[in-house]
Formats: structure tokens, C-alpha cells, sequence
């Protein structure tokens, strides 16, 4: 016999659909890689995928075709990705910081139609266009005040979804369908691929929503610095829509004084990045005086976090600091460092050395710790 509740396919198009529904009018402010801060909301990001994926079908795009972004943390960014998924086409992230003649292999390896870009990597795209037979499609996510001067034949992402209606069949496809690609090179031999599906994506957001892991609510300003190509931003393009926070976010400028000028200028409750974002974060503030009013938490994993990173945000700037671990394979999130009420019971010492440790694991989340013998 099986139930009849929640018969509910786990699929990415519901967390946008939510977020349009729910929280259409919250707001989503992006520092453009032009330049200007552009404001737009959750009802916007919806109608303009939407477009996208309209656009995407136009040029033939089916189910299980991928698409790539080489791109920052931007409004723009995240239309592609729900645009590409939401068709059951898969989203590929490429990672900028690796070469191009990777990138390009990367490219190849997932035999990529599409290339979505940022003004700022027309250099990697002119370096590896001859080299990636598969891919088709170049667009340049901009307008078209600023379209690269290229000979190649691209085209901006403005006039890309401009002629195409909202009108579109989303996740008419099982929640078991290829959602997102993301290769890793933290790995033996060539970079791997690791392929999420809908189903995966969707209860990673729900591991990342609980109070101990990510913990955001519709009440929270959320500025995920950790890049979009970086594991899936660790979850918060998918957690920040479901939930309803507003989005910041950072385009390609990331040191001290611009994610100072965001988290003050944009009252900032929540954020998360790699502790080398925090150590400029830091110099900047130790340097002008300045103070984090509004910030109440940070996420820090990537690698490990310095003591004195962890004590100046704790004690000098009242931020509660969570330290993180995870693969790509797991989404990433994989342990948080969120204190249990017997620690907290500590000195304050004491709590500080367990926030260095990378914590345990939420709920959706299975270890184990074995010896040199396999035992556990």
C-alpha cells in the first residue's frame, strides 16, 4: 500500500515558482559587473527565466542537453540557471580560476551547446573558442551598451530572451533528471564531473534550511560570496529563493571594501565565502574602524579557518561564525560547526576551540568514521 500525501515531484522549478508566489515583491540587488547596483525582485527573476528557457528551446535545446555559465554571482547568473533547469536541461558551472586549456577540456568533456559569459571572461572565451567544437551558442550576459568587441558571433543575453514569451512547460521530467553539473578538480587525473539531479538539489536545500546548518529565513538579507561555480554557491541560489530572503549579490568584486559597502549599505544579516574573503573583509575593518551593525552570521568552509579570523569576527564585531565542511559530490554541505547546548555550557574558550572544528552533520547527511582497518 502506498500513501497519497505529498505526492510532489522534487523538482528546482517549484523553489522559483515559490518564491514568485510567496515573496514576489522581495528584493534582489545585484553589483553588476558593469559597474551600477541593479535592483529587481523574485517576480522578475521568474518572468526573465522563464524567457530564458523559451530562448533556450528556440535554439533546440531538449531535456539532458547542457548548458554553461562562466559567470559571477548575479541576477543575471541565476535566470540561466533556472532557465536551463527548469526545461530538464543540465546547468554546467565552469570555474574562471582554472585555465583555459581546462576549461576548454571541461567544455569538451561535457560536450556543452551553450556558453553563457561575464563581460570580464571575453579574454578565457576568445582563447578557447576554436577549441570547443560543441558548443554553439555564445552569450555574453549583458546588454547591448556593453557587448564585447569581438569577431566572434555572440550574442547578449538581453537580446537573447527579449523576443520570447513566459509562456513555458516547467518540470514536465522526473525529480531523478540530470539538474546541474559541476566538475571538480579536487581529484586524481583529470577533473570529474559531478551530476546533481532535481531530487539531490532540492533536499540539499532543505538540509541548508534547518536552524543548525544554513538557517536562513524570509526575514534574513543574504549575501553568498562563495561563487555560484563554486559547489552551487554551497546551496543559497536555491535556499535563498525558497525561503524568501533577499538576495545581495556580489558580482565579481570581492575585496574588503566592496563586501564591506554591501553588508553595511544592504543591512546584511547572513553570509558565506572562503576564509580569504574574511581575512580582507578583516584588514578592511581593522583598518578604517568600521563595525558590522546589521551581520549576524557567517558561514566560513573551503579550508580551514584561522583562530584569529574566528575570534575578531566573534569577539570584536558580535558575528556568530559557523565553520563548514563539504565536497562537491555532497552539494556540498557535508558537516557545520552549529554548537550543541552542552557545548555551549563551556567557557568561552572552550566554545571557540570546538567552532574550529568543522562540527557534525545535519539531518540528510550519513557518517561514519572508520580506522585504518575499515573498523568504525
Amino acid at each position: 500500500m502506498l500513501g497519497q500525501m505529498q505526492d510532489w515531484k522534487l523538482t528546482v522549478d517549484k523553489v522559483l515558482e515559490h518564491a514568485h508566489f510567496n515573496h514576489g515583491n522581495r528584493e534582489i540587488v545585484t553589483r553588476s559587473v558593469e559597474g551600477p547596483i541593479v535592483r529587481s525582485t523574485y517576480s522578475d527573476m521568474y518572468y526573465r527565466a522563464r524567457k530564458c528557457s523559451n530562448a533556450l528551446l528556440a535554439d533546440g535545446v531538449q531535456k539532458g542537453d547542457r548548458v554553461a555559465t562562466l559567470a559571477w554571482n548575479t541576477a543575471r547568473h541565476i535566470e540561466t540557471w533556472y532557465g536551463t533547469m527548469c526545461i530538464g536541461a543540465v546547468l554546467h558551472t565552469l570555474n574562471p580560476r582554472l585555465f583555459p586549456e581546462q576549461i576548454a577540456w571541461i567544455i569538451n568533456h561535457a560536450e556543452d551547446t551553450h556558453v553563457f559569459y561575464d563581460i570580464t571572461f571575453q579574454p578565457i572565451v576568445e582563447a578557447i573558442k576554436d577549441k570547443v567544437p560543441s558548443v554553439k551558442h555564445w552569450i555574453v550576459l549583458t546588454d547591448q551598451a556593453h557587448k564585447p568587441q569581438t569577431a566572434m558571433n555572440i550574442r547578449t543575453y538581453e537580446e537573447y530572451i527579449a523576443p520570447h514569451s513566459t509562456d513555458v512547460v516547467w518540470g514536465d521530467f522526473p525529480e531523478d533528471t540530470a539538474c546541474g553539473l559541476c566538475y571538480t578538480s579536487g581529484t586524481t587525473g583529470d577533473p570529474k564531473g559531478v551530476l546533481y539531479s532535481h531530487r539531490s538539489n532540492i533536499l540539499h536545500t532543505m538540509i541548508g534550511l534547518q536552524k543548525d546548518a544554513i538557517g536562513i529565513g524570509a526575514a534574513d538579507t543574504t549575501l553568498p560570496v562563495v561563487p555560484m561555480f563554486h559547489a552551487n554557491a554551497w546551496g543559497l541560489a536555491f535556499s535563498g529563493p525558497a525561503t524568501g530572503s533577499k538576495l545581495v549579490l556580489p558580482g565579481a568584486k570581492m575585496d574588503g571594501e566592496s563586501i564591506y559597502e554591501l553588508l553595511d549599505g544592504e543591512k546584511v544579516t547572513f553570509t558565506a565565502a572562503v576564509p580569504t574573503v574574511w581575512l580582507m573583509l578583516l584588514q578592511y575593518l581593522e583598518s578604517t574602524g568600521k563595525k558590522l551593525p546589521h551581520l549576524n552570521r557567517v558561514v566560513i568552509g573551503g579550508s580551514a579557518v584561522p583562530e584569529r579570523i574566528l575570534r575578531a569576527f566573534e569577539e570584536n564585531y558580535e558575528v556568530e561564525v559557523v565553520h563548514a565542511w563539504g565536497m562537491t559530490e555532497m552539494s556540498p554541505l557535508g558537516s557545520l560547526g552549529s554548537m550543541t547546548a552542552n557545548v555551549l555550557g563551556q567557557d568561552h574558550d572552550t566554545i571557540m576551540k570546538y567552532k574550529l572544528k568543522q562540527g557534525r552533520a545535519p539531518f540528510g547527511v550519513e557518517m561514519k568514521i572508520t580506522d585504518d582497518d575499515g573498523k568504525e
